[in-house]
């Protein structure tokens, strides 16, 4: 991403200077028209832009100052958009809500797993998870109702995880206890061990679900695959980016198509940045404002994220998406987004049925724009070495998003660039010309 650096700072002086403008702000919203009916929501993405880990960004407790009344209640609808996918909604709307100081509920929240719950067609089948946490539980809790875990099939076949030599059998041994046939992998984030799910993944999509069989590395198609958060990496305590669960995907994928000469393919791919997650907070950031008795449409999202291949991207491509559409019926607004990826895997069973989700589950959006903010708080790194020569950006880009998505320069633009997240929400509401009373 060094090459882009240079587009990216030119970006943020010009953009945020142009929208001062548009505006009519210089500096000061003591001029704006305040009113408490917003046209607008906000996507806060959470580890880079509100927390490092389990530490508080300074501007993170100022921002959520600006965005609450005296009673402690939003004064804007507001979604925490996050990848992670080790608990349950409730358990990290708790969290952030201790964090932050400010009641949250779960539906405010989105997990990388938030959108399985409108993949109907799956939940009656049996599913092997991947990941780390309570994953049975949150398997359940989006509608799985026949769920068998990696440890589970760990122990009812120990020969098959041979890597650790202190956790081989020390006598030889049978099957103790006979799983079903598994009919759909879903990989919810990345697990503690790698190797074991890394072994016991491929074992079950090249036998087809029945481990009792030899590996057929000839059968195609394999098993139905859908996973969740595609973050290369993430930002916590460290000084540097750690693995996030896109990097536990370019193993499987590079060990599937190595064994089998055959590229891994997935049903699905949920989590920033695929569209089905903006969608699915787009319609709670409206939920919302029903709850609330705003009377007016929410015409305007506004994503604020650390990383520029999963929050800008995913924002952009949605806000593509939004522009594009004249109505969800629209071929042309489908074929849009699947120009933008690349694939259509990140739209569930094709465009059929990807209309018919949306229509059913979430109804049409009612935002036209979705504004990316990028903040110098996490991934990004405003002050890494760049490329002198503009014109050898675009090919000295190394693309960090997941294999599905093809790499497009405008996607990775970010609309505006700030320091950090209270900067990104006096922007919105100079942008929006919004007092909270």
């Amino acid at each position: 991403m060094r090459g882009l650096l240079p587009l990216f700072r030119g970006l943020h002086t010009v953009s945020n200077r142009q929208a001062r403008r548009k505006a009519g702000i210089v500096g000061s919203r003591c001029g704006l028209c305040g009113t408490q009916s917003p046209r607008f929501g906000l996507l806060f993405d959470i580890d880079g832009v509100l927390v490092r880990g389990r530490m508080l960004i300074p501007a993170a407790k100022l921002a959520v100052e600006k965005l609450v009344d005296s009673q402690g209640r939003f004064v804007v609808p507001v979604v925490f958009v996050t990848n992670a996918g080790n608990c349950l909604r409730q358990t990290k709307a708790d969290q952030i809500s201790h964090i932050l100081g400010v009641p949250i509920t779960e539906d405010q929240v989105i997990m990388s797993h938030s959108p399985l719950r409108m993949f109907k067609k799956f939940h009656d089948k049996c599913v092997l998870v991947s990941g780390q946490g309570p994953v049975l539980e949150i398997a359940k809790n989006v509608g799985f109702k026949n769920v068998v875990s990696i440890d589970m099939v760990r122990e009812s076949y120990p020969l098959l995880d041979m890597v650790d030599h202190n956790r081989r059998p020390k006598l030889p041994s049978t099957p103790v206890v006979s799983l079903p046939t598994v009919e759909a992998v879903v990989l919810f984030g990345e697990p503690i061990r790698w190797e074991t799910n890394l072994q016991l993944i491929i074992d079950i999509l090249l036998t087809h679900g029945n481990l009792n069989s030899p590996h057929q590395t000839h059968a195609v198609p394999h098993l139905p695959l859908l996973a969740c958060n595609m973050d290369l990496m993430w930002m916590a305590e460290a000084n540097s980016p750690r693995f996030g669960h896109g990097t536990f995907l370019v193993c499987l994928e590079n060990i599937y198509k190595k064994i089998t000469g055959k590229d891994l393919k997935y049903d699905a791919l949920m989590g920033k940045p695929s569209e089905l997650t903006y969608h699915f907070a787009e319609y709670l950031i409206r939920s919302q404002a029903m709850q609330r008795q705003w009377k007016l449409p929410i015409t305007s999202l506004y994503a604020i994220g650390d990383n520029l291949m999963t929050d800008i991207y995913g924002a952009n491509m949605y806000s593509r998406f939004l522009e594009e559409r004249a109505s969800i019926k629209n071929p042309k607004a489908v074929a849009q987004v699947v120009a933008a990826t690349g694939s259509s895997t990140a739209m569930p069973g094709g465009e059929e049925e990807f209309d018919s989700m949306w229509e059913s589950e979430l109804a049409l959006p009612s935002a036209t724009s979705c504004k990316s903010i990028l903040v110098c708080t996490g991934v990004y790194n405003p002050n890494a070495e760049v490329l002198s020569d503009a014109s050898r950006c675009i090919k000295e880009t190394v693309f960090h998003g997941h294999r599905d998505f093809r790499f497009d320069p405008a996607l990775v633009e970010p609309n505006y660039i700030v320091q950090d997240v209270a900067e990104a929400v006096d922007l919105i509401f100079q942008q929006e010309k919004f007092v909270p009373r």
